[in-house]
């Protein structure tokens, strides 16, 4: 049997803005981006650059109580995990885009990492892992 998790949703104040953070400064490629008209809402979907599997869910928050978690949705801890081939490219990419890292590089065990804010808050680990590393 194999098994893996294909989407994880974040929560956004509005899709357009979210898309041009992850595809526009990120670089992530833009997957699908459909109008469900039964739902009023839209169904977008990036993915990391080279990414087979995984796959984020850009989802605009309805009611009080989704709009309260934009940009918190794991209570201030790093929630997000960016795994990378090549990190001090996306490190000095992001920081030219004008992404917030508030935690500078430093080395680990497990590999090089950074943590950086999305558009809203959320806090991402921008990791290299050392070969050998375990995910």
């Amino acid at each position: 049997m194999k098994q893996y998790i294909s989407l994880v949703t974040l929560v956004v104040e509005d899709y357009d803005e979210a898309i041009a953070f992850f595809v526009g400064k990120l670089g992530f490629a833009l997957v699908e981006d459909t109008w469900i008209e039964a739902q009023q809402k839209r169904w977008v979907v990036v993915t990391p650059p080279g990414a087979t599997e995984s796959r984020l869910l850009l989802a605009r928050a309805v009611g009080t109580d989704q709009v309260s978690r934009i940009g918190n949705q794991t209570g201030g801890r790093v929630g997000f995990f960016l795994f990378t081939d090549d990190f001090w490219r996306d490190y000095r990419r992001y920081r030219e885009e004008g992404v917030v890292f508030t935690r500078e590089p430093v080395e680990q065990p497990y590999g090089t990492v950074a943590v950086f804010k999305d558009l809203y808050g959320n806090q991402w680990d921008l990791v290299e892992p050392k070969p050998g590393a375990s995910d």
